[in-house]
């Protein structure tokens, strides 16, 4: 199919071409290269609200938010303000300071599943962080994962299922070797009798279990709450910690995230994008007599350099007061769920088999009218039906991240109107490109 570009990517080429000289693929993280869409990647000069604006003047509804962390949308007025207030006073100092203190207590106060915590820099390190102390604290090396979540390029975690119910799997990634590996096991979601089964045989071995309780990297991958209620049972029952990532989850279907949300307690949790509010972050936590564990209270050691930096920090207590007001998730919800049945309105109108899904703020539209609860039931033309809704966005000036695998976020910089305009947009092309939907 011949795809026409109707908006000006003139500067962003020429960025790209230049950075292509720089940077591997050009860029410095590999989504961004638009090598699953068409054409050059934009290079966002600015954000406001719900838009962004690229280096050719092109200004966008932007539904992508930095790939979650922007809940309040872009350049929110409160959060720059107390960026600018903090970086007067430095940008980092190697010590304790009270923005730790602040934030630690405005989180943990608010969190019921959370005693102790502990900041860092990114999603990854603390899923790393993670990983290490459930190993540190129970004395077993063993780790179960999932086929579909993804947990950050953490070596041992960048794995696929192989052939068999519990196999020790292949790597994702060259550079990561099968020795650094082999203590992984990657399990099939949804299937609650091969969980039981492989914790039965194995347990003795196995420090923990990781899942994403909303998997959301791989498209958005709903399980039953009954599925995740189990898990932390069978958890119990054989002496397994259980970490929920809430890298994306994480203050998005509430302050809780998804352990409130379902109502269920894991012995660790990871956190990262909206706790920054905008800038880089991650944190880890749970009970206290695991986090006990932690240099220099105990024997796992973790450190970093930059870790609970007083700007990031500064931003993300800006981002979580915002985020306590009475209202706010109920009223992002219900833009989603608007969102989500005119999507829905529009695919059956226009005969197409598309269809539109939602957890709180989080929404993915997918192509099937199946529901999907493991990647392996997502169909092997999503990413060239994808292509098309993408490029079409685009000329429409409206931005998806550009993955058929990523999901979508409605921020509380979101107007109805906005959520009109995507409708609308949508309507037009899958009418447009009916048959090459169906």
């Amino acid at each position: 199919m011949q795809f026409v570009d109707r908006i000006k990517r003139v500067k962003s080429e020429k960025l790209f071409k230049k950075s292509k000289t720089l940077f591997p693929g050009g860029v410095n993280s590999p989504v961004r290269a638009f090598k699953s869409v068409t054409g050059a990647p934009l290079f966002i000069a600015a954000g406001n609200g719900s838009k962004i604006t690229d280096e050719d003047g092109n200004v966008f509804t932007d539904f992508c938010a930095s790939w979650g962390p922007l809940i309040h949308g872009h350049n929110d007025v409160d959060i720059q303000k107390a960026i600018v207030k903090t970086v007067k006073k430095g940008t980092s100092f190697g010590t304790p300071t009270r923005y730790g203190t602040e934030m630690g207590e405005l989180i943990i106060q608010n969190h019921r599943f959370l005693e102790k915590m502990r900041f860092v820099c990114s999603g990854t390190e603390a899923v790393m962080s993670a990983i290490r102390l459930a190993r540190g604290y129970t004395g077993k090396s063993k780790v179960i994962k999932f086929e579909g979540c993804y947990h950050g390029h953490v070596d041992a975690l960048m794995v696929k299922a192989g052939s068999g119910l519990a196999t020790f799997g292949t790597s994702t990634s060259s550079g990561v070797p099968d020795a650094v590996i082999q203590d992984t096991i990657v399990l099939a979601l949804n299937d609650l009798d091969g969980f039981h089964k492989v914790l039965k045989d194995s347990h003795d071995q196995i420090a923990c279990v990781i899942i994403e309780p909303v998997p959301a990297n791989n498209g958005l991958l709903l399980q039953d709450h009954n599925y995740l209620s189990w898990i932390r049972k069978y958890c119990d029952e054989f002496g397994v910690l259980l970490i929920f990532d809430e890298v994306i989850s994480g203050f998005r279907l509430g302050f809780e995230g998804a352990s409130g949300y379902y109502n269920i307690q894991p012995d660790l949790i990871t956190f990262g994008k909206i706790i920054g509010g905008g800038l880089p972050v991650g944190a880890y936590g749970g009970r206290a007599e695991i986090m006990s564990m932690i240099a220099p209270d105990g024997p796992v050691y973790q450190a970093g350099t930059l870790s609970a930096n007083p700007v990031t920090l500064a931003a993300g207590m800006s981002a979580l007061k915002k985020l306590l007001k009475p209202g706010f998730y109920e009223s992002l919800s219900e833009k989603t769920q608007y969102l989500t049945q005119k999507l829905n309105d529009v695919f059956v109108k226009n005969d197409v088999n598309m269809s539109a899904i939602c957890v709180a703020s989080i929404f993915w539209i997918k192509f099937t009218k199946n529901r999907i609860f493991s990647p392996d039931q997502i169909g092997t033309d999503t990413t060239e039906k994808f292509k098309i809704i993408h490029h079409e966005l685009l000329q429409r000036l409206i931005y998806f991240g550009p993955s058929a695998y990523e999901v979508g976020f409605v921020s509380g910089a979101h107007t109805y109107e906005d959520l009109d305009l995507l409708i609308a947009a949508m309507d037009d092309i899958t009418l447009q490109y009916k048959n090459w939907l169906q």
